[in-house]
């Protein structure tokens, strides 16, 4: 077959509307591809797969740099950056979507906040001890630093509408394939993801290393609906006493074929500064053709602001909490930016 270079036009394909999976239309794209900071739509009609590429620069290094982070949870919330972008560029809907894996490891939460259409902040919290005990046995891997717990997916579109939350218990070593675990359980829809986090050096800016992210999300979205893979259900309380804990999938040729092509791509390509998003995707995807949507910008902002910071402070009455009183006056800072707020006396009893 001739290949097909990626298309910048026209809208995505049809499909069933899903929470975290819903086509996303968009006008003909105009974009530069090697751009930063940018999600990409794409789809493979004759396969069958809708997804969406991710690379950020300067975002994700703003992000990071705002809490100097030790290098294992920096590199640990930029994949969750990553993939809380992949998924919530996908919805279609004003307000806010939230990721966040809380467990009883060294890193015991990070939560990503992203606000529609293009914002996004995130914070990480961790045990400094602990930690450097993993780091020292080398246990550095997502599953090891963030120990047994639950992902959570919220999506919260303002005061006056239903919230969502999807939580799944964490499943697998890596970010990957806890995301995978979640759709194959809430959403029973095959999905590949890839996330790579890397630092650069950059001779111009006097040697100083610089984060970057990238991610790539796959899904098999057939028209037909009959073609989805059948899973065999886990049998619960079986009379004779079968486990049930081998699940096997029927997967349609398409998906396998999508599946082994989404294998080659390598970490560094999903960072790489030269390599665009449409590169990657004409590289994996020209035989069957692919068609790529206009590019989504997004940047690192955080919502915080004094009004608000006040309104917390007002909920602590006349005996704000000990911690935040430094020097006379009460300080406050914000997890997710690092901004600092100071009160002082006069003005906290005014409030």
């Amino acid at each position: 077959m001739t290949p097909n270079p990626p298309s910048s036009g026209g809208t995505d394909p049809t499909g069933q509307p899903n929470l975290l999976s819903q086509p996303t239309s968009r006008a003909p794209a105009s974009f530069h591809a090697s751009d930063d900071d940018h999600v990409m739509p794409f789809a493979v009609e004759e396969l069958d797969v809708r997804g969406r590429v991710i690379r950020l620069g300067g975002a994700i290094d703003d992000l990071l740099d705002r809490h100097d982070y030790p290098q294992p949870v920096a590199r640990l919330l930029a994949e969750m950056v990553a993939l809380t972008l992949l998924l919530g560029t996908a919805l279609k809907f004003d307000g806010r979507f939230i990721v966040q894996a809380q467990g009883d490891g060294p890193v015991s939460l990070l939560v990503v906040d992203f606000q529609t259409p293009d914002a996004v902040r995130a914070m990480a919290r961790f045990d400094d001890a602990r930690l450097e005990e993993a780091v020292a046995a080398g246990l550095t891997e997502p599953s090891e630093l963030l120990g047994a717990g639950h992902l959570a997916l919220t999506v919260d579109q303002g005061a006056h509408m239903n919230r969502y939350q999807g939580v799944v218990a964490m499943q697998g070593k890596s970010l990957e394939e806890m995301a995978q675990a979640y759709f194959l359980q809430s959403e029973q829809i095959p999905t590949l993801v890839r996330l790579a986090v890397a630092q650069t050096v950059d001779r111009g800016d006097a040697g100083k290393a610089k984060w970057r992210a990238g991610g790539f999300l796959a899904q098999y979205l057939p028209r037909d609906t009959s073609q989805l893979p059948v899973q065999d259900l886990h049998p619960g309380d079986d009379p004779n006493g079968e486990t049930g804990t081998d699940m096997s999938v029927d997967q349609p040729d398409h998906w396998r074929e999508a599946e082994a092509l989404i294998g080659t791509i390598e970490a560094a390509e999903l960072v790489d500064p030269q390599v665009g998003s449409d590169q990657l995707l004409y590289r994996l995807f020209h035989e069957r053709g692919v068609r790529v949507f206009e590019a989504m910008p997004v940047r690192e902002s955080c919502t915080c602001s004094a009004e608000r910071v006040q309104a917390t402070v007002k909920t602590f009455g006349d005996n704000p909490d000990e911690g935040m009183i430094k020097d006379g006056a009460i300080e406050v800072t914000c997890e997710f930016c690092s901004k600092q707020y100071r009160f002082d006396p006069t003005t906290y009893e005014a409030m």
